[in-house]
């Protein structure tokens, strides 16, 4: 399978990116923006078009996401080629809101407005009184400015306590104490919504809104217009509306009124990572690891995830989230650079020993059936094993690995874990018929260094345990000798 990948961290999160400053040579006036040849666009056209470009071209569309090429990223294509507002469905941690946040990459990278405008209009459709007025009486000098993409983009989770004020409007009493006539159009205080006019706005957790709140939203997505109390008032708003749910919440916590799904022109079904390789790819590409973790400890980590998210003991409903996995493989990054600093190595690298400390950290991340109340440490531990095993088979099947039994064929014991250094390991192994290969087909190459070396010697140690060619013992102080 396909996929994009790419280096950027939650795709462009406009609330913490420092805003560019726009060109010098743009247009400063409405008279100059006419004078250049600037036309009008709605935001679906942008995206249209832009993306349109990008299919033609066969650039990238949405950086950083994993694993969606031939199922879900297709669809939304879709839906933005048909101008459709849209929902994301899916389990929790499947990248519905870093995939929602990459959509504005797809804007242009500038878009003028009419400088001060509070919904910040474009200046060929001035909408409200105050900046009609001011176009009517500046004509072509109207000051505009320039907004960058990463400004268009809105965001609200959505909460019980959410009102109706938050996300389209309400008086402000300020102004109306100011002086101003109750019925005066200019005391209105926008919410989110209008606000994020000429952008793309998205409700996370769109079920957990009141139902009385998500009518507010059905003119929006249909009539393209909001309404604010008794006022007459009407502001033709130009946006993409963006929601994402888990399929559980409608019938757990709340759900989406009737009105509301049908106003949304495409339902998108999320996933997880259909295949190890992808599930890897994400732990690689998301993970800030703080010590080198060897490619096969990745893969038992990537397996571990997917043993976790299958197994019957486990709350399918909730989903087991890609931070699950991302979590695990920092924390068994943690675990070498403890062992280092303790042991005084000059490198960090993770080995088997150190994936056992995320049973117990991530527990908490995991929701169990109700019937496993107490076992689940040692549920969480055998699917570890598990994937241990299975890793193992997938990647050393085939090699004589006689040189590794051979060693306590006599009696002898191996002593590692978590506080055994990677040279005290090595000393007891010393040269083994068979390491060259192993290391290779573990992707630790030619030269591995020390670190590296001792990482694959107890990877095949755990794996000739687990396939019952070697015994293995723990000790009270967290060592592990492994012996015939």
């Amino acid at each position: 399978m396909s996929q994009v990948r790419g280096s950027v961290s939650e795709v462009t999160e406009a609330s913490t990116q420092l805003v560019p400053t726009p060109p010098t040579d743009l247009p400063r006036t409405l008279g100059e923006l006419r004078a250049s040849g600037h036309e009008f666009r709605t935001v679906k056209e942008e995206l249209r078009d832009n993306l349109l470009d990008r299919l033609r071209r066969g650039a990238p569309r949405f950086p950083g996401i994993v694993g969606f090429d031939d199922t879900v990223l297709p669809e939304v294509e879709r839906a933005l080629l048909a101008g459709h507002d849209m929902v994301l469905l899916g389990e929790r941690g499947q990248g519905k809101t870093r995939l929602i946040r990459g959509l504005v990459d797809l804007l242009d990278e500038w878009t003028p407005y009419i400088t001060g405008s509070e919904l910040r209009e474009h200046p060929y459709q001035p909408l409200t009184p105050a900046t009609r007025r001011l176009a009517g009486e500046t004509g072509d000098l109207l000051p505009i400015s320039w907004l960058h993409r990463s400004e268009r983009y809105g965001e609200k989770l959505a909460t019980p306590d959410t009102s109706v004020g938050d996300l389209i409007g309400d008086v402000d009493p300020i102004k109306v104490a100011e002086g101003r006539a109750l019925g005066d159009p200019d005391t209105i205080h926008f919410g989110l919504v209008p606000r994020t006019n000429r952008g793309i706005f998205a409700v996370n957790e769109l079920p957990d809104l009141a139902e009385r709140i998500q009518v507010s939203l059905l003119n929006v997505l249909e009539e393209r217009d909001i309404q604010v109390r008794g006022y007459q008032l009407r502001l033709p708003l130009d946006l993409l509306l963006v929601a994402s749910a888990n399929p559980e919440d409608y019938t757990n916590r709340g759900r989406i009124i009737t009105p509301l799904k049908d106003r949304f022109g495409a339902e998108i079904r999320t996933h997880y990572p259909l295949d190890i390789e992808l599930e890897t790819s994400l732990i690689r590409q998301e993970a800030a690891l703080a010590a080198h973790v060897p490619d096969h400890l990745v893969e038992v980590l990537a397996r571990y995830t997917r043993a976790v998210r299958e197994s019957p003991a486990v709350d399918s409903r909730s989903g087991i989230s890609a931070r699950f996995a991302i979590a695990a493989a920092e924390t068994v990054a943690a675990s070498a650079l403890r062992r280092s600093g303790l042991r005084n190595e000059r490198e960090a690298v993770a080995r088997i020993c150190d994936t056992v400390s995320v049973t117990s950290t991530l527990r908490g991340k995991v929701e169990f059936e109700s019937g496993e109340e107490g076992r689940e440490t040692e549920i969480l531990a055998h699917l570890l094993r598990l994937a241990t095993a299975e890793t193992f088979r997938a990647r050393l099947a085939g090699l004589d690995l006689s040189g590794f039994t051979a060693l306590v064929a006599e009696g002898a014991i191996i002593e590692t874990g978590d506080l055994v250094s990677a040279e005290e390991l090595l000393a007891q192994i010393g040269t083994v018929p068979g390491l060259a290969k192993v290391l290779d087909r573990l992707g630790l190459g030619d030269a591995p260094s020390p670190g590296q070396a001792a990482s694959g010697v107890e990877f095949v140690l755990e794996g000739l345990h687990l396939t019952r060619r070697l015994a293995k013992e723990l000790t009270d102080d967290g060592r592990t000798l492994y012996g015939s």
